[in-house]
């Protein structure tokens, strides 16, 4: 009795296919080399985060009129604040590590710029540009670190996204370069609500009302430090020490 492989060849070509689409994407994600070719690239997904961002920053408030107590809408917010800063952390240190991981095999230098990256990036972009921004807006903004305060708790999403960042490496690259492309829009949203909500519970109570400068504010703060954080500091951390490995081999 003959046997039709139909099944078979069926699956081989679905296995194809999405071979093919993840090589697609990989070859889209290594397409960009400079900063500014980065910057140009990831500005669409942070205006998408950002949009979505605002939705939900848009829904919380409106599940507070009637609330007549701003000490406890800020109250609310410095808990989600917190809440999305730490899971902040674990997306930068995990696409810090994929990208770096591309490029480099040194386990020495993906655990200080996996360690140093994020911790550095997420601060900027959560904690340091909003207090800015608010400022420059002219809103009396109350500066606080998490770094400084909340370190028992930022050391846990940072380790479990280090390793997140190890395992997702040890795939195939063409997958990797999917993951990033993803983890990153994440990543955005994620620093985009991180961001938000330090302005409100800060002291940026009243946002709606200059909501569209708001919006123009956390796309630069978000764009900046998680194309750093997530591309430019590792794959140049990376680039960097592969340069000077070949100039010690030159030498001997």
């Amino acid at each position: 009795m003959a046997h039709h492989p139909k099944h078979h060849n069926h699956h081989h070509a679905d296995h194809h296919h999405d071979d093919m689409f993840f090589e697609t994407q990989s070859e889209v994600m290594h397409e960009h080399h400079t900063v500014r070719e980065e910057l140009i690239h990831h500005i669409p997904y942070a205006i998408f985060s950002v949009a979505f961002c605002l939705v939900t920053l848009s829904f919380v408030a409106f599940s507070t009129i009637g609330t007549d107590n701003p000490k406890l809408i800020k109250t609310g917010s410095n808990i989600l604040f917190h809440s999305f800063h730490f899971m902040h952390i674990v997306f930068a240190a995990t696409g810090t590590l994929i990208t770096f991981l591309r490029f480099s095999k040194n386990w020495i230098k993906a655990l200080i710029v996996g360690v140093g990256s994020p911790l550095i990036f997420c601060t900027l972009s959560d904690c340091i540009l909003p207090y800015l921004g608010g400022t420059l807006l002219g809103v009396k903004m109350h500066f606080h670190l998490c770094f400084l305060s909340e370190l028992p708790n930022i050391i846990p999403f940072l380790l479990v996204g280090m390793l997140n960042g190890f395992i997702l490496s040890r795939h195939n690259s063409s997958r990797q370069a999917f993951y990033s492309v993803w983890s990153h829009f994440i990543h955005i949203f994620i620093s985009a609500l991180a961001s938000s909500f330090y302005l409100v519970s800060h002291g940026f109570t009243t946002w709606y009302q200059q909501i569209g400068m708001v919006f123009l504010f956390l796309i630069v703060a978000v764009v900046i430090p998680c194309t750093l954080s997530d591309v430019v500091v590792p794959m140049g951390f990376a680039r960097m020490g592969a340069q000077n490995e070949r100039h010690k081999d030159r030498k001997s």
